[in-house]
Parts: structure tokens; sequence; C-alpha cells
């Protein structure tokens, strides 16, 4: 049977993505389920519902990740697809589920046109991918390849001193199935661009070839309190003052480093933090990128020495705790290379590309040939209740992932 015509529902689709945003909408618009919270015991809820409804046999494994299986004509190692549902604070409504809900649809088609692939196919929706609320991201997919063990993860504690076996187990979700449940012969995952390259070019799909590096740090200050008035500046241990060094130094560093380089301070805490007080304390995040592993080596180089300097020059000391640190990532070859052939067959422009975003996709190319299908954000807004992408954009990035699954199921 030729599968060529196949294609997913824009409406079921909408209706779906639509549906799970209202679970955590918050009063500005924003999809809020942070990991393990309530909320998100709700979207998986739902989520495991709608997999029961397409016949998929549902299993959750012992960190939560939850995975929905589809019978192929024998017994092979199956294709897989998906990404989250947990959000960041003030996420999207499409940031993660469209790569959930996408896998869903593909489902639905084949089950309506009445299609079995060789292969079984495999839809994943992996825990707390945003990091938003434990740390690592990307946390459920790094326990499936073994990039962490169970024990680590089950250690990790949020910001408000939760712990996380405590919420796993608090919304029900410690699984028994194995872990890891299946090494995929392959892994898709479409996802939105959450940057304004497709955008801007107009272009419909992305194949993804390989996603950035990344170091985040949290960096604490500890310098000395004093009146802000009455402090000579040549005496002060301005914590406040350092914080503010870093954050430049960094952006000094991206432009003499060029290229893929990127780095961002996005998080800073000051204590006792009031106007007319010289900061004692300062704690603040660094985000550096590349897509070279070398690259990005000498960056976290370049800005411990600078951090070195600063402390002697201030008479500050600092002190840094790693958050989180992988390395870049080459996809399969092949398998973006199908992406971009099927996206031409199906008569939608496309580009290769790289992700400035991390993504369960990269956890899973440690384990099993893997890649990405991007589709365009509208003035590459993401992480905000503005998020948006087209419905024909939705729709053909659905469609690719139909063909591309196709044929790496047969």
């Amino acid at each position: 049977m030729s599968t060529s015509h196949l294609a997913i529902s824009a409406e079921h689709l909408l209706e779906q993505v639509h549906a799970l945003a209202e679970i955590g909408l918050t009063a500005e618009g924003a999809c809020c389920r942070l990991a393990l919270s309530d909320e998100d015991r709700l979207g998986r809820d739902q989520l495991i519902l709608w997999m029961r409804e397409l016949k998929l046999e549902v299993s959750v494994d012992p960190i939560g990740n939850i995975f929905g299986w589809r019978a192929g004509l024998e017994d092979l190692p199956p294709v897989m697809t998906g990404s989250h549902i947990d959000t960041v604070r003030t996420g999207g409504r499409y940031d993660g589920p469209l790569g959930v809900l996408g896998g869903l649809e593909v489902v639905r088609s084949l089950n309506q046109a009445g299609v079995v692939t060789r292969r079984p196919l495999v839809i994943a929706a992996f825990t707390n991918e945003e990091g938003a609320r434990f740390h690592p991201d990307m946390l459920g997919s790094l326990v499936y390849v073994g990039g962490l063990s169970l024990e680590e993860a089950y250690a990790s504690h949020s910001a408000d001193g939760k712990v996380l076996i405590d919420e796993l187990t608090k919304i029900g979700y410690v699984g028994q199935a194995p872990l890891p449940l299946c090494k995929p012969h392959a892994f898709v995952e479409l996802h939105i661009e959450q940057g304004p390259i497709l955008d801007i070019e107009g272009v419909t799909i992305g194949a993804v070839r390989d996603l950035q590096g990344i170091s985040w740090q949290e960096l604490t200050i500890v310098g000395q309190s004093n009146h802000a008035g009455t402090t000579p500046m040549r005496l002060r241990h301005d914590a406040g003052y350092c914080a503010a060094a870093i954050s430049v130094f960094i952006r000094e560093l991206t432009k003499e480093m060029g290229g893929a380089q990127v780095a961002t301070m996005g998080a800073t805490k000051l204590h006792p933090n009031l106007i007319n007080v010289i900061a004692a304390r300062a704690v603040v995040t660094v985000d550096l990128r590349n897509t070279d592993e070398a690259l990005l080596k000498i960056a976290e180089q370049k800005l411990n020495a600078f951090l070195t300097k600063l402390s002697n020059e201030e008479g500050v000391t600092i002190t840094s705790h790693r958050l989180a640190r992988f390395e870049p990532v080459k996809f399969d070859q092949s398998i973006a290379d199908l992406i971009a052939s099927k996206a031409q067959t199906l008569g939608y422009s496309c580009r290769t590309m790289t992700s400035g975003a991390g993504h369960d996709a990269q956890m899973m190319a440690r384990f099993c040939p893997s890649a990405m299908i991007f589709v365009p954000s509208v003035k590459g807004i993401s992480h905000n209740p503005a998020e948006h992408t087209e419905v024909a954009d939705l729709v053909a990035g659905g469609n690719v992932l139909l063909q591309t699954l196709l044929e790496l199921a047969k």
C-alpha cells in the first residue's frame, strides 16, 4: 500500500495542543506545567488518556518517562519519536508538546489508514526536559540513555528545596517499565525552532544537523557590605559590581570569539539588595554555548581566568558550581538527509541548521541514530506566552515527521 498520500489532521492536532495548554494556563496566558507539579500530573494523565484512545500500549519508567508503543509487523527495535510536556514558568503552548502530540497524530493517521509499519513505533514524553524545576535539564532522557544514574536524578533538589523522588512519588509517576524501555532503531524529534532563522528566511522545515554544547555555571561572589555613601570607591569589595563586570565580560567574549559562541547571564541575586548598601553577596548564572567543543572549552577557560583576575582586583571570593555541561552533538546525517528529502517531496522549503537550544534528541543521540525537525517560531519567540507557530507550519512539520517515521520503520 502506498503511504505517500497520508497526512496528519490539522484540526485534531490543534485541538490537542490547545487542550493541553489549558492545563497550567496562567492569567497572563502562559503555560506553567513545571516538572512533577500538580499541573504536570494533570498533563501526564491527559496524555496517557489520548495514547490509550489510539490503542497504544502505555508504560512509565522509574524516572517518569511515558511511552506509547504501537506494535509493528516484526519484533524489531522500534522507531521512536517524542519530546516533553513540562514547561518553564512562563512557557508557550508549542515548545515540547508539539513533538509529543505530533507523534500521536502520526499514529492516528496510520490507524485510520489501516497501515501497520514493519518496525514498532514509540511515542515518548520525557521527564523534566526544561530543567526549570530540577537540574539538569533533559533529565529524563539523560537517565534513559545512562548518562545520569537513577539515584543521582532522584536526589536532585528544586529551588524551593523539594527532592525529585518525593515529587515524582507524590504525582504517582514512579513507573515500573524497564529503564531503558528499549534501544530504538532511530529517534526523531519534531520541535519548534525557538529562534528566528526559519521565520526570517521564510523557510518551512529545518533539518537539524547539530546542536550546541552547553556549559551552565552558578557563580557566588562574596564581598563586604558597607555604607553606600561613606565608603570610598577604592576601599569597596562590591559583589554587585563584580556581578555586572562578569556580565559585561561574557558579552565582550562573544564578540572576541565570534562564530557560534553565545553567552548569557540569566539570573542575578544580590544581598542585602538595598539601594544604599554595597552588596555583600551576589549569585549569578552564566550560560555558555558553542557548536565546537574545543571553542566551548576556550570560552570556559577565558571566563575562569577573568574570575581569578576580578577576585584579586576587587578583594572578593568567587566560587563556581557547575549546573550542567553537555558537549555539542552531531546528529545522524542520514536521518537529517531523509528529513530534507521528505520535506522536498512534500513541496516544503527546507534548510539544514543548528539547534541553539537543548533537546531530548541530544541525549538520545548518545544511544541511537537521532535527528530533529524544526518548524518556524514567529519572530523567534519562545519560553513566552507570545510563542506562536502558524497552523500551516505545524501541519508541515507533522507531515514531514509522518513520512520520515514511515521510511525509518519500513
